[in-house]
């Protein structure tokens, strides 16, 4: 018998499961220790296509290593499937390109890391050290399916089911999975031409790590060609190694050349590809590609360099011709997303817009006529999940109960019949069942890790997948989070949220840890668990609290979640309104009577080490102090799509570059500032540190630095977790 129990119910249940017990203190160590705290890690679900069966990766609180599982619908049962260590001969091994992937998409996992159905759902392929295998169901084999030198990178098999494509060297093959027999179906390769790989600038800012699609009929393949010829290139050095190693990184930076990318079709027999005529412009970016259900046309985003136009083109993949099917502009930036969708019956699409303020969804015919606005709101369409077209309803998450949290919603296609179907307050990872009748749902909230449960779209019941009790919390004394609003001095309403200690006492008066992202595409104050930053920042932060300190955030204009009248404030200068904004915070929290307005601290990562360095520069006084990670200190020195959105570009906005980058005011710094930066970091180079230190030390103003020799823009690891966060703890302790 599948137990069957209330959300709701089993929250309020495993919450109180340890209760009693006796309180102890939390330690860096035991954040970084196993059993990890945040138990059973469970990512990659995907549904059998005929909906009986569940695939997931999971690994066991004790390693970081995932396996392979698999949960039966019918019976209520999830089983180890495969384990990683029986399929691997010797130490796990990453390509250049995977660790490319893994570093943009920040992956830490090891073990089987991706995997995919075959068609029929009688097999799972598993890519795993640059090898790819097949594990049939019924017998639970597992044989290899390639054994070369070089990495068989970004496999897929075909929607036939018949052919299994990946990239090597640069160059896209496919294997006939009958035959064993193989077919190099590019050429012209070299250091600089890769096909069927995404571009730097597409992985780490416009969330496509593919560069290869196949056509629905299995016949041929979609594939980018990239050409780095034109883009400087950005030496990286290992100063660990005897004589130290460079490692060479194709990086645009603002202003400056491109990757030139280019749209070709090929046979999976081999043959001349076709190019897709885009036009004579190359200096622009190919965000998305998809294949029309009719396996006859493809779709393809163009948007402009200075990406205020994203036009949505139809090709027909024979002659290489396009057409217009619609265009989006923005005197600012269009938003990219991946809320397009081709229905089946060929004559409608799905898509998002902020035109009217908010991400909403539009149906139009294939002609590019506006049938009708799905969704309507002053509240954001996060992400679109399905469409049930029999039914003519659609699936999405969305802001609507609040922007702290993503719930699961459901409207038919003519915008009629709203509803919202998840429940739980808090953050919905949502992977809808092939008959859009059942889903899984990821859920968390800012005490509660990640647990997995089947959900009915029609009844309001959970079948537990991973129930993962967050039981070893209780036995830690660590205070909850709580979210209030918040007035800016221009009366726009903030969304905020505060750690008190959990001996917290009016009358006393404690110091302030404020912690700051404060720009576009994240969120800090969201009921979502690691939200802003991971578990491990957020369980410090408890930490921290239960050490006596008040932990405070706020989410200024530029965040997103709450429209985009409340996004543009950045537009043209980074920093300025959101600095604004972080001192509202500080005006609120010079207001309570229960802070120590001579503590008062901020610090942030990436664009809160940005936030950081220039609110301790532009305003010398407001801060005791600050540490700033991996700060980006000069917009100069960043990519090209992600800086540009913005600031546009250095010639059109200079004077946007000068008030926007940190280096220009190092020379007002008066209270004390801590630098910490990965020496290895391709996303916000060490560069960006060593700039800042150089005007720091031509204005005479002292300063602490900590390098990390191994350390990319994740800190990833858990030696050098529980070194970077025991020594936060110190320093804080000793100068605040």
């Amino acid at each position: 018998m599948v137990r069957v129990l209330s959300l709701t119910l089993f929250l309020l249940v495993t919450s109180h499961a340890a209760v009693g017990q006796a309180k102890q203190p939390l330690t860096v160590e035991r954040i970084f220790q196993r059993p990890s705290l945040e138990g059973v890690a469970v990512s990659g679900i995907q549904w059998s296509r005929d909906g009986s069966r569940i695939a997931y990766l999971r690994a066991d609180p004790s390693s970081p290593t995932k396996d392979l599982w698999l949960y039966d619908v019918a019976s209520g049962k999830g089983s180890l499937l495969v384990r990683a260590e029986d399929m691997l001969a010797g130490e796990q091994i990453f390509s250049r390109e995977e660790q490319m992937v893994r570093e943009r998409t920040r992956q830490t996992d090891a073990g089987i890391t991706s995997y995919f159905w075959s068609p029929s759902g009688k097999e799972i392929f598993i890519p795993l050290s640059g090898d790819v295998f097949v594990l049939t169901l019924v017998s639970k084999n597992v044989k290899q399916l390639t054994s070369t030198l070089a990495s068989e990178f970004d496999p897929k098999v075909s929607p036939s089911g018949n052919n299994l494509a990946y990239v090597r060297d640069n160059e896209i093959y496919v294997l006939d999975l009958a035959s064993r027999s193989e077919t190099r179906l590019t050429s012209g390769s070299s250091d600089k031409i890769k096909n069927g790989i995404s571009e730097f600038i597409a992985q780490e800012e416009m969330d496509r790590t593919t560069g290869y699609w196949w056509a629905p009929d299995g016949k041929h393949i979609a594939y980018l060609q990239i050409d780095n010829t034109p883009v400087k290139e950005f030496q990286v050095p290992n100063y660990l190694a005897p004589y130290t190693d460079i490692e060479v990184q194709e990086y645009a930076k603002a202003g400056e050349a491109n990757t030139i990318v280019k749209v070709g079709v090929v046979s999976v027999q081999g043959g001349q590809t076709t190019w897709l005529d885009l036009g004579p412009n190359t200096d622009m970016y190919i965000p998305r590609v998809d294949w029309l259900p009719d396996g006859k046309r493809i779709a393809v985003q163009l948007q402009t360099r200075n990406q205020d136009t994203l036009d949505l083109m139809i090709f027909n993949f024979e002659t290489g011709k396009g057409s217009p099917l619609l265009r989006e502009t923005d005197p600012r930036w269009v938003s990219l997303h991946y809320n397009l969708r081709f229905l089946q019956d060929g004559k409608r699409f799905l898509w998002s817009s902020e035109r009217d303020g908010f991400q909403h969804l539009y149906l139009y015919d294939m002609n590019g006529k506006l049938l009708n606005q799905v969704t309507k709101g002053t509240w954001e369409v996060d992400k679109l999940i399905e469409v049930d077209e029999k039914a003519g309803t659609v699936f999405f998450l969305a802001t609507e109960k609040s922007p702290l949290e993503r719930h699961l919603y459901s409207v038919k296609l003519d915008g009629s019949n709203f509803k919202r179907l998840s429940t739980s307050g808090g953050w919905h990872e949502i992977t809808m069942s092939p008959d859009k009748n059942v889903y899984v749902d990821k859920y968390s909230n800012t005490t509660r890790p990640p647990l997995v449960s089947l959900m009915s779209v029609s009844k309001k019941t959970a079948t537990m997948i991973e129930a993962n009790p967050p039981t070893e919390f209780e036995i830690y004394q660590l205070p909850r989070p709580e979210f209030f609003k918040l007035t800016a001095t221009d009366g726009e309403v903030l969304n905020a949220l505060m750690i008190k200690p959990p001996s917290f006492d009016a009358t006393r008066k404690y110091p302030v840890i404020t912690y700051v992202y404060g720009g576009p595409t994240s969120q800090v104050v969201a009921n979502q668990w690691g939200a802003g930053g991971g578990m491990a920042r957020c369980l410090w932060h408890r930490m921290m609290a239960e050490k006596g300190y008040l932990v405070f955030s706020v989410d200024g204009r530029g965040t997103p979640g709450r429209g985009r009248e409340f996004q543009n404030h950045v537009h043209k200068q980074l920093g300025l309104a959101e600095v604004r904004d972080q001192l509202s915070g500080l005006a609120y929290l010079k207001s309570q009577p229960y802070v120590d307005t001579t503590r008062i601290m901020i610090w942030g990562k990436s664009y809160g080490g940005f936030m950081t360095c220039l609110t301790m520069f532009t305003e010398p006084e407001a801060y005791k102090l600050g540490i700033a990670l991996a700060p980006v200190t000069d917009w100069r020195s960043y990519d090209t799509h992600y800086t540009e959105r913005y600031l546009e570009s250095p010639k059109d906005n200079p004077e946007g570059y000068q008030a926007s980058s940190p280096i220009n005011f190092a020379g007002k710094l008066k209270r004390r500032l801590l630098l910490v930066h990965g020496l290895v970091d391709d996303n916000v180079h060490f560069q960006d540190s060593i700039l800042l230190a150089d005007e720091l030390q031509k204005a005479n103003k002292q300063f602490d630095f900590m390098p990390y020799p191994r350390s990319t823009h994740a800190f990833s690891g858990d030696a050098v977790g529980t070194h970077l966060y025991n020594y936060l703890s110190r320093y804080i302790q000793e100068n605040l």
